[in-house]
């Protein structure tokens, strides 16, 4: 390993570790109670060597938010490549979702946490960042949708408007999780979620 790819590997086992410290204490304490003081004690590391890698708090809590969001992009793409019919890719997304909601725990709390007031956490410069992010996340879904329509499985209708409704149908199931042991009693969790995304499809089926 040459003395460049040494440097390069260090700097980037320095910034998980830095962004590791940040994931923890946001759940702990919060964002307004975290500081980059704070951070950089659990991290073990001075706070100069977090501003050398972040410029503020803030700037370091975006970059967990668009690693969480590249994280599952990249999952989708992985589970959704060798499918055909927009359909089941449709379907796939939507359990892929739900098992990130799960085997990513951490990830998927921080994207929600950041999405309920971005505009008042993130810098407009961060907010766009985010967003773009954000934005490749429904675009993927609004790929598979004009695919369908493409094709003559789905009829014509606003893919964009459909992808973000999409993204909404299960980001309020998987909230509605939390609910199963008062009005969703008797009801599995599974069942009712694969029911919201097969009627969400059959909404755009020609």
């Amino acid at each position: 390993m040459s003395l460049k790819e040494r440097k390069e590997r260090e700097k980037e086992e320095r910034r998980k570790q830095i962004l590791d410290a940040a994931r923890a204490l946001l759940f702990e304490k919060g964002l307004n109670a975290t500081s980059m003081n704070q951070i950089a004690k659990q991290a073990e590391i001075g706070v100069a060597t977090i501003y050398f890698y972040y410029r503020s708090k803030e700037d370091l809590f975006a970059a967990l938010q668009v690693e969480g969001l590249n994280l599952l992009y990249l999952k989708l793409e992985k589970a959704c490549e060798k499918e055909t019919d927009p359909a089941i890719k449709l379907k796939t997304a939507a359990q892929v979702y739900l098992k990130f909601s799960r085997d990513n725990k951490d990830y998927f709390d921080i994207i929600n946490y950041f999405l309920s007031a971005p505009d008042q956490i993130f810098t407009p410069d961060l907010k766009g960042q985010v967003d773009r992010h954000g934005n490749i996340i429904i675009a993927i879904i609004e790929k598979y949708i004009k695919e369908g329509m493409e094709s003559h499985i789905f009829k014509r209708v606003d893919s964009k408007r459909h992808s973000v409704l999409f993204w909404a149908t299960l980001y309020g199931l998987t909230h509605f999780k939390k609910l199963k042991n008062t009005i969703l009693k008797g009801e599995t969790f599974k069942d009712l979620f694969e029911y919201g995304v097969n009627n969400f499809i059959l909404t755009l089926m020609a």
